[in-house]
């Protein structure tokens, strides 16, 4: 029998009524420990700060003042590309993914997944849907808050900007680009976690490349989360200072290209990590 074959036949008489309830309660459980967990407080704190600078903006110009609607729209994308996901949504996800298996490790309980009659490759899932969860749920409502306090101080005129104009639509775009980097992201932590002891090494190696990405030719570009991120943007923010005149300038890539492009990564990684954990021999005397 050919690869193909044996390959539809695993498809077609797997048990995945089995693993769909698996990965569930995996979800669940990990997700109520993401949440509740003292380390949780720092996520929000982290989350908390976009908030707090926008309501404090606001703040100083009540009812518009001498604000301007169209200057705020151009301020709060520059905000979320540079604050939100270079920043507050990348520190977030490589604290909160990393912690998925590294913190079972470090608290000595991972082996009770693995005698549980559970596939790996289903843990993994659980793990990171659980991940890919609390940080659309925790990022999503910072989100949402600093756009409403971006918008809320204009008064009628904000909230006809959001009800009546483009305002629905960005505020969507945010959210939805919010939980497209949870999931890029997230995948590269959750799988560096299983290599890689200490993440703050390929944490910084990732900075890196996610910041000056745009330096690199266009194929390389295409390797990068925030390639596709930035092209997913509702209000764009053009390169400026120094990182324009060394910019490689690449072809905008339109959203139904932009998504796939992300999730085809993201997969990628996954199954990387699939493959490790497979192999995955537990040893809590180094850590």
């Amino acid at each position: 029998m050919s690869r193909i074959a044996e390959l539809r036949k695993f498809l077609r008489e797997a048990p995945w009524h089995l693993w769909t309830a698996q990965v569930a309660a995996v979800l669940r459980i990990e997700l109520g420990r993401n949440l509740r967990h003292r380390r949780a407080i720092w996520l929000y704190l982290l989350s908390a700060g976009p908030v707090l600078l926008i309501a404090a903006y606001s703040l100083k110009c009540p009812l518009g003042g001498n604000c301007n609607l169209e200057r705020d729209t151009e301020l709060f994308g520059v905000i979320f590309q540079f604050l939100y996901l270079r920043l507050v949504i990348f520190f977030g996800c490589m604290g909160l993914f990393t912690w998925l298996f590294r913190g079972e490790i470090v608290q000595k309980s991972l082996h009770y997944y693995f005698l549980a009659p559970v596939r790996r490759q289903v843990l993994v899932v659980g793990k990171f849907l659980s991940g890919l969860a609390t940080a659309g749920i925790v990022f999503g409502v910072s989100v949402f808050l600093s756009f409403g306090f971006m918008y809320g101080h204009f008064g009628s005129q904000g909230i006809s900007y959001v009800l009546h104009g483009p305002g629905l639509g960005q505020l969507a775009g945010y959210l939805g680009v919010t939980l497209l980097a949870g999931l890029g992201y997230g995948a590269i932590f959750v799988t560096l976690s299983l290599f890689i002891k200490n993440p703050i090494i390929p944490g910084v190696f990732v900075l890196l490349w996610e910041t000056f990405h745009p330096v690199f030719p266009a194929f390389l570009q295409k390797l990068s989360v925030m390639f596709y991120l930035q092209q997913l943007c509702p209000v764009p923010v053009p390169p400026d200072g120094a990182m324009a005149l060394f910019t490689v300038i690449v072809e905008p890539v339109p959203a139904w290209i932009a998504v796939p492009g992300l999730l085809c990564l993201s997969l990628a990684m996954l199954v990387i990590a699939c493959l490790k954990i497979q192999r995955m021999e537990i040893s809590y005397l180094a850590d």
